[in-house]
Order: C-alpha cells, then sequence, then structure tokens
C-alpha cells in the first residue's frame, strides 16, 4: 500500500503524521519505506536521515540516480528516501511529458520490497503532490478543526479526481484525519460537523481517532526523533498509536 500524506493547507500536521505512520507502522513490524517529496525536508529531518551531499529524491524525480542508491536505513527499523531545497526547483525542471509518472517509475523498482511506503508531501498542489497521488494507492488528510483547512479538502479533491482520470484511475482518499484537536473547543465541534457534511461529499470517511494538541510534536521534530522515541507517554503519541490501530482495521476490512 502506498499512502500519499496530503494537505495543500501547510501546518496542519501533515509530516508529524507521515512521520508517525512510518515509525509506527514499523514498530508493529511492518516493512515501511518514508519518501519526502516536501522540499522543506522536515520529514527527512525529523527522522535523522542525511539530506545533504547525499542522492535525495530530487535526483531521482531528475532520474540520474537509482531509488536503492537513495534509500537511508533509520534506526527506528524503517528506510527513508530523504528530500531538501533542492526539490523546489523541480516544479520547473520537470515540464517533458510523463512528468506526473516520475515518483511512481522510480518506486516502482522497490514497491515489492515494502508492506507500506508513505510519502510526505508539500502544501502545494503542484507536480510533486500529482507526482505522489498518481504514484499512490491511497492519500490520507490531515486537517485541523479550521475553517481553511477544511474548506481545502475539497480543492484538493478536484485534484485527486482529475490525476484519477488522467493519470492514476485506482487511487482513492482513504479518509481525513484531525489533528492538533481540542475536543473541548465549541468551534472544533462545528467543524467536526462540517468536515462530516465533506467527508459524504468526497466519499471518504472521517476518522472515529482524532489527534490531540501537544508542545511535544514539535519538540520532537526539534530532537530529529519520532513522537514514539521522544514522549512514548504523550497524549499525541497514544493517539497516534490509537489512529494507526485504527488505520490498520480500516486496511483489512
Amino acid at each position: 500500500m502506498i499512502i500519499a500524506v496530503a494537505n495543500q493547507k501547510g501546518g496542519v500536521g501533515k509530516t508529524t503524521t507521515a512521520q508517525a505512520m512510518t515509525a509506527g507502522l514499523a514498530a508493529q513490524k511492518y516493512r515501511v519505506l518514508g519518501i519526502d517529496l516536501d522540499p522543506q525536508g522536515n520529514f527527512s529531518a525529523a527522522c535523522g536521515a542525511v539530506n545533504y551531499n547525499v542522492p535525495t529524491v530530487y535526483e531521482l524525480m531528475k532520474q540520474t540516480v537509482d531509488i536503492k542508491e537513495a534509500i537511508q536505513h533509520m534506526n527506528g527499523g524503517y528506510d527513508v528516501v530523504p528530500a531538501n531545497i533542492m526539490l523546489a526547483g523541480a516544479e520547473q525542471e520537470l515540464s517533458q511529458t510523463g512528468k506526473e509518472h516520475r515518483l511512481k517509475e522510480a518506486v516502482s523498482a522497490v514497491v515489492g520490497d515494502y508492506d507500506f511506503i508513505v510519502i510526505d508531501t508539500p502544501p502545494s498542489l503542484g507536480v510533486l503532490t500529482v507526482n505522489a497521488f498518481t504514484c499512490a494507492t491511497d492519500i490520507l488528510i490531515p486537517t485541523t478543526a479550521g475553517i481553511f483547512a477544511t474548506a481545502g479538502i475539497s480543492q484538493l479533491n478536484e485534484t485527486v479526481t482529475s490525476v484519477q482520470k488522467y493519470c492514476n484511475p485506482g487511487v482513492k482518499i482513504r479518509g481525513i484525519l484531525f489533528t492538533r484537536f481540542n475536543p473541548r473547543a465549541n468551534i472544533s465541534r462545528q467543524i467536526r460537523e462540517l468536515a462530516e457534511q465533506l467527508s459524504e461529499y468526497i466519499s471518504a470517511p472521517i476518522y472515529q481517532t482524532y489527534i490531540r494538541s501537544g508542545v511535544v510534536v514539535e519538540e520532537a521534530q526539534a530532537n530529529k526523533a519520532d513522537i514514539f522515541d521522544y514522549a512514548g507517554k504523550s497524549t499525541v503519541a497514544q493517539d497516534y498509536r490509537a489512529f494507526i490501530e485504527e488505520f490498520l482495521k480500516g486496511v483489512d476490512e
């Protein structure tokens, strides 16, 4: 299964979710590859991957290295293909026909080696995100309980529909995950109701599990550690464990 974690709105816990899924699935003895497709490279940093003076996803997209040269083995028992700011140039550089398929072509060489491939995408709907959707079997949308974050889901859905039509008819939105959630706030409850209507519109469920707010997320990233290693007993780590259980149940059904 290839999961693209996507939302064109920044600050919705996308990288945290991609990294928690990568580490959390690996902890359950699944073979997992994380791919950083965001030029900011935050996923790479949070995993503790080296992302300069080594082969990265940028060279992969330009087809100058093989994916096996770019894969790094992490202490958490998972693998990572890192990214850095060079990837920002890919939007302009990838102009040939078939540019949407670059990642899929690169990943095809190792897809049988992993149970899950998790792709962290940039906060935009450009060529990198379209590459992720063309490569993916499933899309996971993390969102905060903010009106603009949830409004972006319908735009995201339009991009997914376009990719289904032209590049990857099999890809689907697996579900919507609420992050940085405060269950006590009235606005959060109202937004959740709005999102439930939205989820019917895009034919994708909202996960019952939500991820509560916590400063440990930023602290873990600053310390280049996943949330489970850094603060395994925190509410955020507990929430992500519960989410992974719910996610896997949905996969098995």
